[in-house]
């Protein structure tokens, strides 16, 4: 898959995806209804990158349609994308790995959750910046 061209980021924003611990993720169900949840990200080569356990609905969701917007939490200062999320199992990219443990104390994002299936990471190379830290 082709990535899009980075666009670049107002500094603050910047400094918002390196320091807020939680993003709101909106996949789509097969009937198109919309599922929100939030989620710990890093984001880390112009993608967002999200871990979860394989059997969640996100994941199931994304594997059906794969388009997926995300938002951060503070509604005065929105940062809201949109992309294509790519399914990752297995090897997980190192840098990816370490920005998670980097980011929330040590966790290991490839550790599966007591009782839970394996892990796969999310993938979201930006395709569109709907707002980028100034509400329209």
């Amino acid at each position: 898959m082709t990535r899009p061209v980075p666009t670049r980021l107002p500094p603050g924003v910047e400094v918002r995806l390196a320091d807020e611990l939680n993003v709101w993720l909106c996949t789509l169900r097969r009937d198109g209804s919309p599922h929100v949840t939030p989620v710990w990200f890093v984001y880390a080569d112009d993608a967002w990158w999200i871990g979860c356990d394989d059997r969640s609905v996100k994941v199931r969701n994304v594997l059906a349609d794969p388009r997926v917007s995300l938002a951060l939490e503070d509604g005065t200062s929105p940062v809201v994308a949109e992309g294509v999320a790519q399914v990752h199992r297995g090897d997980f990219p190192t840098g990816v790995v370490a920005a998670f443990a980097g980011k929330y104390g040590g966790w290991d994002v490839r550790q599966r959750a007591a009782g839970g299936g394996g892990r796969v990471l999310l993938e979201i190379p930006v395709r569109r910046w709907l707002l980028a830290g100034t509400a329209q």
